[in-house]
């Protein structure tokens, strides 16, 4: 399996379940609280790991008590931490969820994320030369997502880059991109001032360099001869959808090297997988759950 070097973020997850979504100004009972190790890059760091992958994290923690905890358990996953920095001056991430039937909304409030430095990458070299694939979310600064995507180019490594939060990006960090995964906002926000403003468009534009997520619709993108091609979501009971965007992505940097098409099926089957258990991480899949999943599937 792939050597796989995600640079990202590291969050704890604070989740609340309601019936409703407040509205603004209302206050409303909850029915149940519980934290979850979180962070794009940590959630997308485990879902690789776990379907076989080898891992290094390139991140940062604050030195606290959601610091230690969420290093501690990156640890027993299996992953590289050797390029994991904790900064005594920021908190450790966190995100504020909120989930009511099965769908969520989100705060990030970033902390130490936001302390990955360029500086932090260049000293990560030996790390970008011994992967296979390197794997980057939005969710720390962007001159630190630049500066990787920078030195996985100048080792020949694929950069694989999950544009959430949605952002655009400079046209340098652009061609550096070997897939971009973004979800429908996320496509139009890249592709703002782009002419025509069909999704169908945008992927047309960049065939086999972007891979789209529509939620319960799968995945669609172009082939090398602009045409579309979809691929359908598995259909499964839904607990929570926290973290499946992450396992989708974990999943094409652990397969990297196959075809779109079948990079796509197996990123859509363990994110399906990834929805049926609450919290971010605690749905996501094996390699044997998943290979069972696809064989019942057939």
């Amino acid at each position: 399996m792939n050597r796989v070097l995600v640079v990202g973020s590291i969050n704890m997850d604070l989740v609340v379940e309601t019936d409703e979504f407040p509205a603004p100004g209302e206050t409303l009972l909850g029915r149940r609280f519980a934290t979850y190790p979180g962070g794009k890059g940590a959630n997308q760091a485990v879902a690789a790991r776990r379907l076989g992958a080898q891992v290094a994290m390139l991140g940062c923690v604050g030195r606290d008590a959601f610091g230690r905890e969420l290093s501690d358990r990156l640890a027993a996953e299996g992953i590289d931490l050797c390029h994991l920095r904790t900064d005594g001056e920021a908190s450790t991430g966190v995100a504020a969820i909120t989930v009511s039937r099965a769908e969520n909304s989100i705060v990030v409030v970033p902390g130490a994320n936001h302390r990955l430095s360029p500086d932090d990458v260049a000293a990560a070299g030996e790390a970008f030369a011994e992967a296979d694939v390197v794997l980057c979310q939005l969710e720390i600064p962007l001159a630190t997502v630049a500066a990787a995507a920078g030195l996985a180019q100048r080792h020949g490594k694929p950069f694989l880059l999950n544009p959430a939060p949605a952002a655009s990006l400079p046209a340098d960090l652009s061609e550096r991109i070997a897939l971009l995964t973004p979800n429908e906002h996320e496509l139009a926000v890249l592709s703002a001032g782009a002419g025509d403003g069909t999704w169908q468009a945008r992927l047309a534009r960049r065939p086999g360099r972007v891979l789209m997520t529509r939620g319960a619709d799968g995945a669609w993108f172009a082939g090398r001869d602009g045409q579309l091609h979809h691929q359908p979501a598995f259909r499964v009971t839904a607990v929570d959808t926290t973290g499946a965007g992450d396992t989708f992505n974990g999943a094409l940097a652990a397969f990297w090297g196959r075809p779109l098409a079948e990079l796509a099926r197996l990123a859509c089957a363990a994110s399906a997988l990834s929805v049926t258990r609450a919290g971010a991480q605690g749905g996501m899949p094996t390699r044997d759950q998943l290979a069972s999943f696809l064989g019942e599937a057939l």
